[in-house]
């Protein structure tokens, strides 16, 4: 072969290295994927209450609908099995997919920093529209703001990112504490008003209810204050630490291997059972308490969910224990690969939780937001499990990425993907 052209093939091969392609199919970690897919699967037992209820039964679940025989079991199960755990997680998948990202940049020679900003402000444009268009819950907001700010944090040791990280995570409890202790000087017209938030009035909930029963345009009139107070006073006061020590804590446990399976079968063994048996019995601690002191407001808000605050941390723990236990020993593998699928279109699977429930609950859809109990919502959720779990591996047995995904990373390659 002739030296110049020897020469030009080489100069193109370092070219090729360095520009920014995505991680193909075959370089995913199945255990991480499936990890996260059992993390996005769990989150709408919690969140198909917003879509279906007013807003302030998610905290209280006294606030509004039946309470009592078998709804109050699917509350007490949601609650301690569910309630944040499941959102510990995915945040904690999101900082390690901030490592696994820049990484794998930094090896093909690309710019790390200038792919993650891109990466994010268009996760930040997604998490916008999802907000104030479909739904207020959403999260990819505020992941996407605290993405901005962790990433600065990623070269550091392990240890240091769980110290930070739990720093961090401790911050919204202390804030928390520090509330219920100051309560003597707060005005009496302010409580009055955090009060509302906790119990409203049956005026309140009508109205609430109306809303969303009512046209896309007409839910505007509730969802767009709802997303501007969790983007700015929720942002700033409780989620914004929370995620971002939860993001520091999974790139820490990412760089020890806990995320990949790397780690001995012992290893998860021991993190699974730690994880639920100090986790488990602290947030049922909290449920009776809360019980004790019949959902109080004062007692509610500050001190009675620091139970499950610090719970949901040690049971997130727990399921990371146990997901990987099962990914790394090689049980049930045909199971684990429909949730690695599910994983894999993450973004895609969440979109499609707030089209399914949106059109179920909202006026736009059936309308039967306020209308259908918690043990009617649980049905639905196990119902979008089963859809999802087939609709993915599907899906990705004919294309590399989930339609969300590829508009994503044509987005921040700035240039159409090969699906």
């Amino acid at each position: 072969m002739p030296t110049n052209q020897l020469t030009t093939e080489i100069k193109t091969k370092i070219a090729e290295q360095k520009t920014a392609v995505p991680t193909k199919p075959s370089e995913r970690i199945i255990a991480l994927d499936a990890l996260r897919g059992f993390a996005i699967l769990g989150i709408l037992v919690m969140n198909i209450q917003s879509f279906s209820m007013v807003v302030a039964a998610y905290q209280n679940p006294l606030a509004y609908g039946n309470f009592t025989g078998l709804n109050r079991w699917v509350w007490m199960f949601s609650h301690i099995f569910f309630d944040l755990k499941f959102m510990a997680m995915f945040s904690m998948m999101f900082g390690a997919g901030i490592i696994l990202i820049t990484t794998s940049a930094e090896k093909k020679g690309v710019s790390p920093a200038k792919l993650h900003y891109k990466r994010n402000f268009w996760l930040l444009l997604f998490g916008l529209a999802h907000a104030y268009l479909f739904w207020s819950g959403d999260i990819l907001t505020t992941y996407a703001i605290c993405g901005f700010i962790v990433y600065v944090f990623r070269k550091l040791s392990p240890k240091w990112l769980t110290l930070i990280g739990v720093i961090l995570f401790a911050i919204p409890s202390a804030a928390l504490l520090l509330g219920q202790m100051s309560v003597d000087y707060i005005p009496v017209e302010q409580l009055n008003e955090m009060s509302l938030s906790w119990q409203p009035t049956a005026e309140m909930v009508a109205d609430e209810i109306a809303v969303f029963q009512g046209g896309w345009l007409e839910q505007m009139a509730l969802r767009i204050p709802h997303s501007l107070k969790m983007q700015t006073y929720a942002l700033i006061l409780f989620s914004g630490w929370r995620v971002c020590g939860l993001m520091l804590i999974g790139m820490a446990l990412f760089k020890w291997g806990v995320l990949t399976a790397k780690r001995s079968l012992r290893f998860y063994t021991i993190m699974m059972l730690v994880g639920f048996l100090l986790g488990f019995p602290l947030v049922v601690v909290g449920v009776k308490q809360n019980f004790v002191h019949d959902w109080e407001f004062l007692y509610g808000l500050w001190v009675g969910s620091q139970f499950n605050y610090w719970g949901s941390l040690l049971v997130s723990f727990g399921y990371i224990g146990m997901v990987m236990l099962i990914a790394k020993a090689g049980w049930i593998p045909g199971v684990v690969k429909w949730f690695a699928s599910v994983g894999r279109m993450a973004l895609t699977n969440y979109f499609l939780q707030t089209i399914i429930c949106t059109t179920i609950f909202y006026g736009h859809g059936l309308g039967l937001f306020g209308q259908v109990e918690r043990t009617g919502q649980l049905l639905l959720v196990f119902a979008v499990w089963v859809v999802q779990l087939i609709i993915s591996p599907v899906w990705l047995k004919r294309y590399r990425f989930g339609p969300f995904e590829w508009l994503w990373r044509s987005l921040t390659y700035w240039q159409k993907q090969p699906m």
